[in-house]
């Protein structure tokens, strides 16, 4: 049954070591859960797949340039989120579009299946949102699979569209989506929003 969203419970901070069992574990859950749906009982959630994603973390807590974000509701962590700058814009190339923009790449959005559904994805959005604005980009990008539909309607729903500077090849297993920054934010929608069961890999 899905929790009740109780949104003052809800809080959004920058994420420490300390926190990295707790992210390893929901984004392994997560994970397992959208690819369950398409290779049902293959074994996502196994300890192999919690320690290489626990590693995963580590190394991403470890790094100053890739920021990273945690959403807590009654001392519980149930999503995470990092990201870091475009490959494009740490090294000054200008996409084949035209003039440079600063862009941000979200790296990884996951939230606990057993919260989907209960504003944690959308409220680590807006977080990095305002970090990104506050930092200057003008542009964000992000990976996400293509049967991944969950999480490709909820970024649809936040502005988020396919990236007109990367054409996905025939094969490909991932779509990049892309969200300019500089524009007004989009409004919530009126219905209850849902959740990415997974963003990034």
């Amino acid at each position: 049954m899905r929790p009740t969203p109780d949104p003052t419970a809800l809080r959004i901070r920058g994420a420490t070591h300390a926190d990295l069992t707790a992210i390893a574990a929901l984004h392994t859950g997560a994970r397992a859960a959208y690819h369950r749906a398409r290779h049902p009982g293959t074994p996502f959630d196994a300890p192999a797949e919690q320690a290489r994603w626990h590693d995963a973390w580590a190394g991403v807590l470890d790094r100053a340039d890739t920021p990273a974000l945690c959403a807590e509701r009654h001392g519980t962590v149930i999503g995470a989120a990092c990201y870091l700058p475009h490959a494009s814009t740490a090294r000054g190339n200008a996409p084949r579009t035209g003039t440079a923009r600063p862009t941000v790449t979200l790296h990884q959005l996951h939230v606990a299946p057993a919260h989907w559904g209960t504003g944690v994805g959308r409220a680590l959005h807006t977080a990095c949102l305002r970090a990104w604005r506050t930092a200057g980009f003008a542009r964000a990008v992000l990976d996400v699979r293509w049967h991944n539909h969950r999480a490709r309607a909820f970024y649809d729903r936040l502005g988020w569209r396919p990236d007109p500077d990367r054409r996905p090849a025939p094969d490909a297993t991932h779509l990049t989506l892309a969200l300019d920054l500089t524009g007004p934010a989009p409004e919530a929608p009126p219905s209850k929003p849902s959740e990415p069961s997974s963003a990034g890999r």
